[in-house]
């Protein structure tokens, strides 16, 4: 019996054979990547006891993003992305390597896991982008939201196995090289499958690398206020209520259970986003979709406050759950709005400021949380960070009158925000 036309029209992304090898490849890169910020995180606390620490590892790899996005936006747009991840991937493999070359000498000091850390924020500045500036080359402009949904589904079945087997093998194992050689050859086998992806030619001026070719992205984003004010909300909202990078401490301290806890703990927000997103992808938003984001972000910050204040386990992971559910509304709606709006030629160097702004919402963010963690303590750090997140909402619904306004995604196109933006200019 054929499957029902809704069904069919749910999974149209499929049919496009580079789509399938791009998220296979994709899957096993961020299942090694959150396998490695398992073993990172229970091994510096191991060594150092303080949350600051924890901060500090979201900051070294969150620098070299800030640092790097214009040069890393203009490689994805100059050169072949396929490469570009190969590449990439590559270097993934090469820092598995070196944390499994100092897990095998027995550390009692962070700071070579922080340079390996700096490295590997390096190649995920490239990866970030070129990443998500392929995804229109891999299917046709009508699957593209559908793409987009699966992507984002498929990005959250991995960080739900990712730390689950990561924080397992590290159980087992009594240590984190089991869970870095692991990651290693996951690395190596997502590099070997991007070699068969064959991404649509499409033609792109090979602009010469000057300052305003460059930080073309900024300008392209600051001229259009709908984008840029879903990218910033996105920016300060989770900047506040990230609590990911606490997960140990409470994990260790708050809701006394090992490294199968925490493992447990990074995977539920995944699990809420990924029932979300293929949701979306079968149920696709209509409507307002600006409301939609503003409500779903104001969600997160509330879910993050459950959380601060949980003292169970099971609250805790129910909260983590629906607290990725709500962030999933908001990436579907931020990333089909940027891609959709943006020209193939600029896609690189806009994904990369946009790519900024979530490193420093999510790496930053961790750094914020270890900071203010070791001020006011761990509970009222996420306390805090909950309600400074519904705080951002209210304002920036005020200050982005676009972003109420905003309607159906399907009909939000460059040229109209061009319209847009000239006639407010």
């Amino acid at each position: 019996m054929p499957a029902p036309a809704n069904a069919r029209a749910g999974r149209a992304a499929f049919t496009h054979p580079s789509f399938v090898l791009f998220e296979i490849a994709r899957f096993l890169i961020v299942a090694s990547v959150e396998m490695q910020a398992v073993a990172v995180g229970w091994q510096v606390y191991e060594i150092t006891k303080r949350p600051l620490d924890l901060g500090l590892v979201g900051l070294v790899q969150f620098l070299p993003g800030i640092l790097l996005f214009p040069i890393s936006g203009h490689a994805s747009d100059r050169f072949e992305r396929r490469t570009v991840l190969t590449c990439c991937y590559a270097g993934f493999a090469v820092c598995f390597a070196l944390l499994l070359t100092q897990a095998h000498r027995g550390l009692h000091s962070v700071l070579p896991i922080y340079a390996v850390l700096i490295l590997l924020g390096m190649v995920r500045s490239f990866n970030s982008t070129a990443s998500r500036s392929i995804l229109p080359q891999l299917v046709s402009e009508e699957h593209f939201p559908n793409a987009v949904a699966w992507n984002a589904s498929i990005f959250q079945a991995a960080t739900i196995l990712g730390p689950s087997f990561g924080g397992v093998l590290y159980a087992a194992s009594h240590g984190p090289s089991a869970v870095y050689a692991v990651a290693m050859l996951t690395a190596i086998g997502a590099m070997i499958t991007t070699f068969r992806i064959k991404p649509e030619a499409k033609a792109r001026p090979r602009e010469p690398m000057t300052f305003k070719t460059v930080f073309a992205g900024l300008h392209f984003i600051r001229r259009r206020k709908l984008i840029l004010g879903a990218v910033s909300l996105d920016l300060f909202a989770v900047l506040l209520g990230g609590a990911v990078a606490l997960l140990p401490v409470y994990a260790r301290e708050i809701l006394r259970t090992g490294p199968w806890g925490l493992g447990l703990m990074r995977t539920a927000p995944g699990v809420g986003a990924a029932l979300m997103a293929i949701l979306l992808a079968h149920r696709p938003l209509r409507g307002k979709s600006g409301p939609t984001l503003l409500w779903a972000v104001a969600g997160f910050g509330v879910c993050t406050i459950i959380f601060g204040v949980s003292r169970s386990l099971v609250v805790s992971l129910a909260a983590l759950v629906l607290l990725g559910a709500s962030d999933m509304i908001s990436v579907i709606i931020r990333a089909t709005l940027v891609q959709l709006a943006t020209p193939d030629e600029m896609r690189g160097r806009v994904n990369a400021v946009d790519m900024v702004f979530i490193g420093m919402s999510n790496e930053l963010g961790q750094f914020e949380s270890g900071v203010t963690a070791q001020w006011f303590g761990t509970v009222p750090a996420v306390i805090l960070g909950g309600v400074g997140t519904l705080v951002v909402i209210a304002m920036w619904a005020w200050l982005f009158p676009e972003l109420r306004q905003a309607g159906d995604l399907h009909a939000i196109t460059s040229s109209s925000l061009q319209e847009a933006s000239e006639k407010t200019a």
